[in-house]
């Protein structure tokens, strides 16, 4: 298979053109297993050359690829669909291997992203037009979708098979061509994506895989033949991402982070709310953008829930998410932990209490990058632990009187990803529907990411763009329309002669 002669190599190829390449870097990263930090590859870092030849590649695969019938592409997705449930545990076992998640969570992600598969199988009635006839005397307008050409797809590390399968089924199956830039912290899943796609049967060209770092997205970005740009990261590069790419008249959605907050109002379902809460913060590390890192609990039901969440955060079992039993894996990086602990640290300074101290996991594992469950009590909304994502399994607790309170607090930030109440009140849910300022929005559910049919639909600086990820805002952005107007005169000798 060609993964495995690829994975054995110390080196990772690109994916050009329908075969494996080398890339012409000098430079390369190696990619620890973050639980062991065993090296599982080496990534190559790009160069400007080898997306030139990737974007080379989809251009002319593009003529073709638009022309096959929608049917033939839907018929395709479904093959696709069928090879990633076919290898879903040993995938999910990659993923796991080179991000750290529990293998439970990869399979989790993995399911995820094969909705969104179903979800572009349905291209055929996805992409249809509108005609309206008769508009004015023997006229007719009619509204034609197109592709829109060339497609990069810049994807994270924390879910390296869920979030290229957000972009890629829906694009090609609209008739797009793509590149993919997986993260360089975790590009095996992405080789096995390939793979996968080219035993489904897709042309050589549609689908091209570039390894790297800056030096790739730059020339993606820049890149005249690159048409569209799908991202999603950190908010410092979303923005840099959509400001580059829209600049140079490229259509851009760029998913940015988050800083989610849960409110846990007093009439809340105790034992419910901290299940909740617990999963959302330190789930998957706390390493997605739908984590909840900031509690706000109404100060009547503070101690309390905190008694609890502190119990329910000293059972999370932590180490290799390939063992049985591990509900936390690691952090992905050395460096990353170590910028996390000096916010922790920060945060203790600037008067938090240190409720939970999830630090010492370290000393209990072999090796590997871990911090435990961390909880910071009596923090204030100025401070940086709440202001800045940290991306780590740290929850921030801030302690209002009411709901009223709570929503200022919420609104203060300038993330607007996805926001959670805890009630056993309509009134409140309501209200809170109404008046809360993010785009996806929990009622007494923790991790509110709506299915592959919605978008995906952060605020704020959670988002950099018009048409979000996923559901009708994806067709209309990898789409574009044509519209029609048409009259037919008939021949010269039956048209009605002056006069009559």
């Amino acid at each position: 298979m060609v993964l495995e002669t690829a994975m054995k190599a110390t080196r990772l190829s690109n994916f050009v053109g329908g075969v494996w390449r080398a890339s012409e870097a000098r430079e390369v990263l190696p990619v620890p297993n973050p639980a062991t930090e065993e090296v599982l590859a080496e990534v190559p870092l790009s160069t400007g050359n080898d997306v030139d030849a990737a974007v080379s590649a989809a251009v002319q695969a593009f003529a073709g690829w638009s022309e096959v019938p929608v049917v033939e592409r839907a018929r395709l997705l479904f093959r696709f669909r069928e090879l990633l449930v076919r290898d879903l545990h040993s995938l999910a076992r990659t993923l796991t291997q080179e991000n750290g998640k529990t293998l439970k969570e990869a399979e989790a992600e993995i399911w995820r992203g094969i909705e969104v598969v179903e979800f572009a199988a349905g291209m055929p009635h996805l992409i249809k037009g509108e005609i309206t006839p008769q508009v004015s005397r023997g006229i007719d307008m009619e509204l034609v979708r197109m592709p829109v050409g060339v497609v990069a797809g810049i994807t994270p590390f924390n879910f390296p098979v869920m979030v290229p399968l957000w972009m890629l089924p829906l694009a090609l199956g609209a008739g797009n061509t793509f590149v993919l830039k997986p993260s360089e912290r975790t590009p095996l899943s992405a080789t096995r994506l390939a793979e996968l796609l080219t035993e489904a049967g897709f042309p050589e060209g549609v689908f091209n895989l570039v390894h790297g770092g800056k030096e790739v997205v730059s020339r993606l970005l820049e890149h005249p033949d690159v048409h569209a740009v799908s991202f999603v990261g950190s908010q410092p590069v979303a923005e840099t991402v959509y400001r580059t790419a829209a600049a140079r008249g490229k259509r851009v959605q760029a998913l940015a982070g988050a800083k989610n907050h849960h409110i846990v109002l007093q009439d809340a379902h105790l034992a419910k709310s901290v299940q909740n809460v617990a999963s959302s913060a330190f789930g998957c590390a706390g390493q997605r953008c739908m984590a909840g890192s900031v509690v706000v609990v109404e100060e009547a039901v503070a101690d309390r829930f905190l008694a609890s969440l502190g119990k329910a955060a000293d059972e999370i079992c932590v180490g290799n998410g390939l063992e049985e039993g591990i509900e936390q894996g690691p952090l992905i990086r050395s460096e990353h932990r170590e910028k996390v602990l000096n916010k922790i640290e920060e945060g203790v300074k600037e008067g938090a209490v240190l409720f939970r101290d999830g630090r010492d996991e370290q000393a209990k594992q072999e090796k590997g990058y871990f911090l435990g469950p961390t909880i910071l009590d009596r923090v204030r909304p100025e401070m940086a632990v709440v202001r800045e994502e940290l991306f780590a399994p740290v929850l921030s607790v801030i302690r209002v009187k009411d709901l009223t309170e709570a929503l200022e607090v919420v609104n203060r930030s300038r993330f607007g990803n996805a926001a959670v109440l805890y009630t056993e009140s309509g009134e409140s849910a309501r209200r809170f529907r109404e008046e809360v300022q993010a785009g996806m929005l929990g009622i007494n559910v923790g991790v509110p990411v709506p299915s592959a049919f919605f978008p995906f639909s952060g605020w704020k600086q959670s988002f950099y763009g018009d048409l979000h990820a996923n559901g009708r805002d994806a067709i209309e952005f990898y789409t574009k329309k044509k519209m029609v107007t048409s009259r037919w005169f008939g021949s010269e000798e039956e048209s009605p002669k002056a006069g009559r």
